[in-house]
């Protein structure tokens, strides 16, 4: 279990890191110099930071999937939130983006809240569901998709927030399709493709990503993003309890609650790192958008 709680921090290094140097690589090729198509979306991504964040967020991927393995899924989901506490604390000596008190807080809360789930944290469960939750999972990444398409053309705040947790409980479905794949062993990778949580997996990553992408694409990445936690850590925490069986130890899950409601609220008060800027870009970032 230790070997999984690094994995599950090796993961949310990653991912804050590479926000930080997605931003720098972002920064050095504006939409003035590149273009504001997707031509020139595609070119500021070529650039060596830009390369290494992604080059990072796959190192994150695989060490999530480690840990998702073997550790309760609501200590992964929570780690995974506290990657904005890597990202604040990088952002402000790099970005020279000016941590409030609330901020600063918000960064211990995170690495509290995370100490004591891993202190508090029982084995994985080993509850396996029946075949049908597996195709489940599947059919809400289908109706997680029609549901967007429904509530594309939304206003804006409100478009934010429903894009964020769209985006979040794609994300839940992926550390809960994990936790169903069969054990494999190269080259035998047959069970693979014959289990829906496979696709599921896939699928949740993808559809995620897009409404991410358009949750904080109107300027309101704070709300995007702390709609994204919320919806990423608290439903597929309950699941993980209630159908895969996670616990805690014995006598600690008021404590391990506690951990839980810190970390997840310490990652909501650093939210609007979910998309790194200057200081002197944040409140531009902050107001809608009038583009087409």
């Amino acid at each position: 279990m230790l070997f999984g709680l690094l994995m599950a921090l090796a993961a949310a290094l990653c991912f804050g890191v590479a926000m930080v140097l997605q931003a720098l690589g972002a920064q050095r090729h504006s939409p003035a110099a590149e273009g504001s198509g997707l031509l020139g979306t595609v070119r500021a991504m070529v650039n060596l930071p830009f390369a290494a964040g992604l080059l990072l967020d796959a190192f994150g991927f695989v060490a999530q999937l480690i840990a998702l393995r073997s550790l309760p899924l609501y200590v992964v989901q929570a780690a995974l939130a506290g990657a904005l506490a890597v990202t604040a604390v990088l952002g402000a000596a790099m970005l020279k983006i000016r941590l409030g008190r609330a901020e600063w807080l918000g960064v211990a809360g995170v690495c509290v809240g995370l100490a004591v789930l891993g202190a508090t944290a029982g084995k994985e469960g080993q509850r396996h569901p029946s075949t049908a939750f597996h195709w489940a999972l599947l059919g809400a990444v289908a109706l997680i998709a029609v549901v967007g398409g429904f509530v594309w053309k939304v206003r804006e705040p409100a478009r934010a927030a429903v894009m964020g947790t769209l985006c979040g409980l794609g994300f839940g479905v992926v550390g809960l399709a994990v936790r169903l794949l069969p054990s494999i062993t190269w080259p035998h990778l047959g069970p693979l493709f014959s289990e829906p949580a496979t696709y599921a997996l896939l699928a949740g990553g993808a559809v995620s990503f897009v409404f991410m992408t358009e949750g904080v694409r109107g300027g309101k990445v704070t709300t995007a993003t702390a709609a994204m936690v919320l919806g990423e850590t608290a439903l597929p925490a309950v699941l993980g309890v209630v159908v895969l069986g996670d616990r805690t130890r014995a006598g600690m899950l008021p404590l391990a609650i506690a951990g839980f409601a810190v970390a997840v609220a310490g990652a909501l008060a650093l939210a609007r790192f979910g998309e790194v800027a200057p200081e002197s870009d944040a409140s531009a970032a902050d107001q809608p958008s009038h583009v087409g």
